[in-house]
């Protein structure tokens, strides 16, 4: 059975675990490295979870953390879903389409008229699992990555 749990700042070991997870099984869907966070101590795990307002779960399946998303205002009706992963054991049991309606709720909540989000081009695992919950191209270019010619991908999804 699959649980979501909202993280609290005390939640951090927990978000350690699984965005080190992350990053290690799937280094190719993240602009974060490993490296960025492997050596991080309490304070840089607890200031994601301390974010105003940042809304940040964890799929368990079992007890056991298998995925997790993030959603963070940005303001001026718009919120960000960031952070989406799934592990390999709960991929294809729906915990991706359960993180994102997850975070599209907050969003909602928030009084968000638009939900959006940066993807990495080659991705297309993720950008099938955001269409597939109504998010659509917007023509934006997103960061630049690190080799200094390639650019996220824009995706958002109409809230109202």
């Amino acid at each position: 059975m699959v649980r979501l749990l909202v993280l609290t700042a005390s939640d951090w070991p927990l978000w350690r675990e699984v965005r080190l997870a992350a990053l290690g099984e799937a280094p190719h869907a993240f602009k974060s490295r490993l490296e960025d966070w492997d050596n991080g101590g309490q304070e840089l795990w607890r200031a994601r979870l301390l974010m105003p307002a940042a809304h940040n779960l964890v799929a368990l399946l079992d007890g056991r953390p298998v995925g997790m998303a993030a959603g963070l205002p940005e303001g001026s009706g718009v919120c960000e879903l960031r952070s989406v992963w799934v592990g390999p054991r709960a991929r294809g049991r729906g915990v991706g389409d359960r993180l994102v309606a997850a975070v599209d709720t907050w969003a909602r909540e928030s009084g968000a008229v638009t939900l959006r989000l940066a993807v990495l081009p080659d991705n297309e695992s993720a950008v099938a699992l955001y269409r597939r919950n109504g998010f659509v191209f917007t023509g934006e270019q997103g960061d630049l990555l690190s080799d200094r010619v390639t650019r996220e991908r824009v995706m958002a999804k109409q809230l109202r």
